[in-house]
């Protein structure tokens, strides 16, 4: 098969491991610069220009879009939608996911287990955001925040209060989620490809972070996991529409809950952690989904 791997950064390990795989396997793949692309819309035969030449020939595509970038990367995967050809995950699912209030309401209706979520447009009434999120302490959330960036922790009423305050005075929209202090800084990253979880480790937060995010500095282990995070990793991962995903969740006293569903998470740290070739698994559900015109939305979606 040709496949095409969409980032903007192919040394990045998480990369570096999908082409390695998919060449052990005897297939070609290219790297392309989704951000370098070029879509010709108009015409009746979709196109996209890549260094001034068409893109053309390819089996499926695997997209590693950044979230600053979800917009145009988007697209770029709907125009390969529209040219039938095969995407990892869809245009739709990957949109999806970046928004997330969208996705926290998605996965609600499903019945996936959420922590305690609040939003509001008016922050001046902090007091009952934050008594409606279960009172301090709380988690602030910047709706556009990436890797634990813009995530706070307010300890008490008056720090979550001025918290909150603040991130109004600079008119940008907020998450208040309640603080599952059971968790004690730990949560449970599952890698879903397929519909099964294939890898899952525990992370958890250097010292003195409540965030467990390894770009942050925290450590991971591989994770046995209950039947219950089984379950809800995977139907998180079907609510959103994505084959290929890192579901994050906490352990609370009321079972797992999730925190975000990630459609281009990283290979490093679960593939260290737990000695899983989550590379391979994703090459090998290509090899037995990739058929032209095979995503749901083509495109339209």
């Amino acid at each position: 098969m040709k496949i095409a791997l969409l980032c903007r950064s192919p040394q990045l390990y998480s990369h570096q491991r999908i082409m390695a795989a998919a060449r052990e396997r005897g297939h070609d793949i290219d790297a392309i610069n989704h951000l370098r692309c070029t879509l010709d819309i108009a015409s009746h035969r979709p196109v996209i220009h890549y260094h001034g030449r068409a893109l053309a020939g390819y089996d499926a595509v695997i997209p590693r879009i950044g979230a600053s970038v979800t917009f145009f990367g988007t697209a770029v995967v709907r125009q390969f939608e529209m040219m039938r050809v095969y995407t990892v995950n869809e245009s739709v699912a990957i949109a999806r996911s970046r928004d997330k209030l969208r996705s926290l309401q998605l996965l609600s209706r499903k019945g996936i287990g959420l922590p305690v979520t609040v939003f509001a447009h008016r922050t001046s009434n902090a007091q009952e955001v934050i008594r409606l999120a279960g009172g301090a302490p709380v988690v602030i959330k910047l709706l556009e925040g990436t890797q634990g960036i813009g995530v706070v922790l307010g300890e008490t009423p008056r720090a979550a209060e001025s918290i909150i305050q603040a991130f109004g005075g600079v008119d940008t929209n907020i998450l208040v989620q309640e603080y599952i202090a059971e968790a004690k800084g730990e949560d449970i990253r599952c890698i879903v490809v397929g519909g099964k979880v294939v890898a899952s480790m525990k992370r958890r937060g250097r010292e003195g972070d409540f965030r467990s995010n390894l770009h942050r500095g925290g450590s991971a282990k591989a994770a046995k996991i209950t039947p219950q995070e089984r379950t809800t990793a995977i139907g998180a991962a079907k609510a959103m529409g994505l084959n290929v995903c890192g579901v994050d969740m906490l352990r609370s006293n009321h079972g797992p809950v999730v925190m975000e569903v990630n459609s281009s998470p990283g290979l490093e740290g679960v593939e260290q952690a737990t000695h899983v070739d989550v590379a391979g698994k994703i090459i090998e559900f290509i090899e037995k989904n990739a058929k032209p015109g095979a995503t749901k939305t083509r495109g339209t979606g």
